[in-house]
């Protein structure tokens, strides 16, 4: 997923914004989805789209890891007691941050239970 964000430790990127990547993996039993074959037995993917996108565009951070927290704490709390989501993985990249060099990204990853 790509967005567009006002993160980062330096007042321009801030002031400027960037694109960020989010990628995000879910950790929970699909037997039971894949049995029934309905939504309600499942992570609705389009909901997570959205908690990310609300996360990454309306609020700001400093920070990349406070950035993946914020979305992780955003999509565990969505899910609390629904669908057996067991963990999210949340792996957020600066597209071109601003470093001394040719650098493509800068990336943070975290898992959370």
């Amino acid at each position: 997923m790509v967005f567009y964000g006002y993160h980062g430790a330096i007042p321009a990127e801030q002031q400027l914004g960037q694109r960020w990547e989010v990628d995000v993996d879910l950790w929970l039993d699909l037997k039971e989805a894949g049995r029934v074959d309905e939504l309600s037995a499942t992570v609705d993917y389009s909901r997570v789209y959205s908690l990310i996108k609300e996360v990454v565009e309306e609020r700001h951070f400093r920070l990349a890891e406070a950035l993946a927290e914020a979305i992780a704490g955003a999509i565990l709390e969505s899910q609390q007691g629904r669908a057996g989501l067991e963990k999210v993985t949340v792996r957020v990249r600066k597209l071109q941050p601003p470093l001394a060099g040719m650098v493509g990204y800068a990336e943070v990853e975290i898992t959370r239970p």
